[in-house]
């Protein structure tokens, strides 16, 4: 089976925090070949080699001391991220660490797209509920969701 051409008139960044995040990200691998893209997750303990380049924040718990400083910091290497690579669109599964590169994102009036966790099946995340309004596509995972995300596309699971 021939590999489809990569298109180099779109640019995706794919934005999303380590562990669940991350993986129900790594399921849109397709769309990362298709489409010039890089990654964008948390600087973890564990090695998570995905064969696209690959940018890494400050894990953020907001119950910690340092979150203020950690959001501040991400925001100035999300910025510094946005500015070189340059994306069209800005597709997220969340969480906190990536808000920083999904608010300055559409100040440069890229689009965003956010996935709501695929194990969010009766309760929205806190990202969701930040994200929902600000999203130029907010997409849900199961169909309950639409009851708390009423304007979010619903197109079943990405697994």
């Amino acid at each position: 089976m021939a590999k489809k051409k990569q298109r180099k008139d779109i640019k995706i960044c794919f934005a999303a925090s380590s562990g669940g995040h991350y993986e129900q990200l790594l399921m849109l691998k397709p769309l990362m070949e298709r489409y010039q893209s890089y990654v964008l997750t948390e600087k973890t303990r564990y090695s998570s080699d995905n064969g696209f380049k690959t940018y890494k924040v400050a894990q953020i718990n907001r119950k910690e001391i340092l979150f203020p400083f950690k959001l501040i910091a991400n925001g100035c290497k999300s910025f510094w991220i946005l500015v070189k690579e340059k994306p069209d669109v800005i597709i997220t599964t969340g969480v906190l660490a990536m808000l920083p590169t999904c608010i300055l994102g559409k100040m440069m009036k890229k689009k965003l797209i956010y996935l709501e966790s695929f194990a969010k099946v009766t309760s929205a995340t806190e990202t969701g509920k930040f994200l929902y309004g600000k999203a130029d596509r907010f997409y849900v995972q199961w169909e309950s969701m639409l009851e708390i995300y009423p304007d979010a596309v619903y197109r079943g699971g990405i697994y």
